[in-house]
């Protein structure tokens, strides 16, 4: 078990376990995009891959009811702890995104999803690359998160979700509108390639993903509201 590295302190420090996401640029520009969003006392989040709880957390400390989803065993585990050493209450679940949760229950859907897009056909079942991988367009959760959002949330409730550019933002946009969905983009911000990218540059490359002498990564942050 480690400790994150420093982080903004609008998510503040956390544990975190080998093969679970560690916040970083995404993770804090969703945080900011929820704090604009006017999470507050009396409002029912839901955060779907969790991870460490970060944006759960986050969720909680500006007054919501919140519950955290992931996958994971391990992110289950220390989000779980994240919450008892914050003195917060999360219920957390292991489960495959929102399968099983009830319908019409909560204002707000938060989510952080794998979306690199990467050679396999399908994302790994298990490894650290399950926290960042999402098959060969980087759209495997991300197009089921558009599908299933609309039935957890009630009425004029919604959904603020990250992800990079390179897994189709026009893509999501078009999904969440045919689920019943007004999007927009909220936020872009741009970053330098990380670790991942980096190591995987020539096959973004040979997909025609990345331009042959693109450095950054677009970010965008996407805002839905059921109709």
């Amino acid at each position: 078990m480690t400790t994150a590295p420093a982080a903004p302190a609008i998510l503040g420090r956390l544990l975190t376990l080998p093969g679970v996401y560690v916040p970083q640029s995404d993770s804090f520009l969703l945080a900011e995009a929820m704090r604009r969003e006017g999470i507050r006392v009396g409002m029912d989040v839901l955060d779907v891959c969790t991870g460490s709880g970060a944006l759960g957390l986050y969720a909680a400390r500006l007054g919501a009811r919140v519950t955290a989803v992931d996958i994971g065993r391990r992110a289950v585990l220390i989000t779980r702890l994240n919450a008892l050493l914050a003195r917060r209450r999360l219920i957390v679940r292991r489960g495959d995104l929102m399968a099983s949760l009830p319908a019409n229950s909560f204002d707000v859907v938060v989510t952080n999803p794998p979306y690199v897009p990467g050679p396999g056909a399908h994302p790994p079942c298990r490894g650290a690359a399950r926290a960042w991988d999402a098959g060969a367009n980087g759209r495997a959760l991300v197009d089921r998160i558009c599908d299933s959002a609309p039935a957890v949330l009630r009425p004029q409730g919604v959904l603020l979700m990250v992800h990079s550019a390179l897994c189709g933002t026009d893509a999501t946009l078009r999904r969440l509108s045919l689920a019943g969905m007004r999007a927009t983009i909220s936020d872009r911000t741009h970053i330098p390639f990380g670790p991942v990218l980096r190591e995987r540059l020539s096959w973004l490359r040979e997909r025609g993903l990345v331009e042959s002498r693109e450095e950054m990564e677009e970010l965008v942050i996407i805002r839905a509201e059921k109709i």
